[in-house]
């Protein structure tokens, strides 16, 4: 009995992880680089220091994905219904030219970012990015407030919008 004991609290320990999201992104995160609609480089503190006191509604998206093309529709209702929040996109397109394409093509309202380290980068790592779009919001005190969410009309994504 003692040893099916131990082989359960072993594989306990093995399979059990650690499902705490950050409230804050990691200094290395935080200095990844993003380039602007202007072509110019800005780090991800920057962008985040730019709407300090707001929330933030993060869209990290594609123009080649098909899920992220059909959820901008609950993006649009999303920003018709809470107007005090910032929207902001971040591309994992394979060039800038599709990702300036793609904001033209699909008339995307907000505040656009190329993420230049792509999907394998810092920022992207940080996240544990396994799919798009991938939504995230980050409160008026600048805490991550939703860490991951993967569908537009998430109630967990409500919610922390309305926080």
């Amino acid at each position: 009995m003692k040893k099916t004991n131990y082989i359960l609290i072993l594989l306990f320990s093995i399979f059990s992880c650690n499902t705490e999201e950050p409230t804050q992104f990691s200094d290395e995160a935080l200095n990844d680089t993003f380039i602007t609609l202007e072509g110019n480089t800005t780090t991800f503190k920057d962008i985040l220091n730019t709407y300090k006191g707001k929330t933030v509604f993060i869209d990290i998206w594609a123009s080649w994905c098909k899920d992220c093309i059909v959820a901008i529709p609950e993006i649009k209702a999303l920003q018709n219904e809470f107007k005090d929040v910032v929207y902001v996109f971040l591309s994992l397109d394979k060039s800038e030219k599709s990702w300036k394409r793609g904001i033209k093509k699909y008339n995307l309202t907000g505040v656009h970012y190329f993420i230049q380290s792509g999907w394998d980068g810092v920022f992207s790592n940080f996240i544990n990015l396994n799919w798009i779009p991938r939504y995230m919001v980050i409160n008026k005190a600048g805490n991550i407030e939703l860490f991951k969410a993967i569908k537009a009309g998430d109630d967990k994504l409500i919610q922390a919008i309305k926080k």
